[in-house]
């Protein structure tokens, strides 16, 4: 009985010490990027962000999730060359959503968790190219390809097919 009350208590205190800590984090590390900016650092702890950016010149940049999620919308982004999206999660979520034509080039790992990317499309030589990197501990990641929501033949077709469009 007692090492059960000493490993409820290890448990309560890790528990305790990590939203401690991402307490912290939340309130040290800001968020940096707008729907306007070439690059991003969007911090989520405790917290949710949804993104739909709208960049001429995108480069990439950085995501974490901590007990938290972010959702960025990339549809509408010029991809600068070598762009690079840095993805990290700890109990919490991203979701990526890229126009059909770009080339994803994935390094995701998880760990006790999930990553979803879709494997490199054979698009031509000049398809921009996105490389995402990162890691999901005991959360997910997911990157999605979908159609720009102004294509009229995807709408239609969708709408057709009973499917929700975005």
């Amino acid at each position: 009985m007692r090492s059960l009350r000493g490993l409820l208590l290890f448990k309560l205190g890790v528990w305790v010490g990590m939203m401690g800590a991402a307490a912290f984090v939340r309130r040290t590390v800001p968020s940096r990027g707008g729907e306007d900016s070439d690059e991003l650092a969007l911090v989520a702890v405790l917290d949710g962000i949804d993104l739909k950016s709208r960049a001429t010149n995108f480069k990439g940049g950085s995501m974490l999730a901590w007990f938290g999620g972010i959702a960025v919308d990339l549809r509408e982004v010029e991809l600068a060359p070598r762009a690079e999206l840095s993805l990290h999660t700890l109990f919490g979520g991203i979701a990526v959503i890229t126009p059909p034509g770009w080339q994803i080039e994935s390094e995701l790992k998880a760990l006790a968790g999930g990553v979803d990317a879709p494997k490199p499309a054979q698009n031509g030589p000049d398809s921009p190219v996105l490389t995402v990197s990162g890691s999901a501990v005991l959360g997910g990641i997911s990157v999605a390809t979908k159609a720009p929501v102004d294509d009229p033949a995807r709408a239609a077709a969708a709408a057709q097919n009973g499917e929700p469009h975005d």
